[in-house]
């Protein structure tokens, strides 16, 4: 199975191919909070893999939580391939791509993964990593500033892209994990994870 992966949920934003779980190429760009080349990387990537576009079987997205406008744009992307090529579509969690980063650098343990959610607040989830395996212990939530400075005054590791342990979900790690499911969804319920209810102002009419 080749699959594609884009993870855009923070500012290191990534693409990579992967075959059967091994990683062909990643592409990677730090955005700084701007706009992303997302065909630019895909075709980076696939020129680094050496495959063409009529071969990739699936498209993995990471769905977060983290920047909205990136996990957005890495899903109209997979939901435009999947209409235009019918390829299958997987979501998965960019908290457990960072939890599976640590897996990858030797950070093991218990450990608070920590993402900014803007408004002083932080998305929290506790994992346990061991060398073989991956376990949700507390699933995601907001949390506040001053929860956040507890965790890291006591005797928890916390990792993620604002942490002190730096670590970052990658569209390798989102790959990786593709390989091992087989849910796949339809493009309509490809869905960023978001614990915010999204609203949205009406704009005020010109003239008024």
């Amino acid at each position: 199975m080749t699959i594609l992966a884009l993870e855009f949920s923070s500012e290191r934003r990534s693409v990579a191919l992967a075959r059967d779980g091994i990683v062909l190429s990643e592409a990677v760009e730090q955005t700084g909070g701007r706009a992303t080349n997302a065909l630019g990387l895909i075709e980076s990537a696939l020129a680094t893999a050496g495959l063409s576009r009529d071969e990739i079987e699936v498209i993995a997205v990471g769905l977060g939580p983290g920047s909205y406008t990136g996990i957005r744009a890495a899903i109209a992307v997979a939901q435009g391939w999947q209409l235009a090529r019918g390829v299958k579509l997987l979501g998965i969690s960019s908290v457990e791509a960072i939890a599976a980063q640590a897996q990858v650098k030797n950070i093991l343990g218990t450990m608070n993964v920590v993402i900014d959610a803007q408004r002083g607040e932080f998305y929290l989830a506790t994992w346990e990593v061991t060398g073989t395996a991956l376990r949700e212990i507390s699933p995601l939530k907001i949390a506040s500033q001053a929860e956040i400075e507890a965790l890291r005054t006591g005797s928890g590791i916390c990792v993620g892209p604002e942490a002190e342990k730096e670590l970052f979900p990658t569209a390798a790690l989102i790959a990786v994990r593709a390989a091992q499911r087989s849910n796949f969804l339809a493009r309509e319920n490809l869905e960023p994870i978001y614990l915010r209810e999204t609203t949205f102002v009406k704009a005020t009419p010109v003239g008024h």
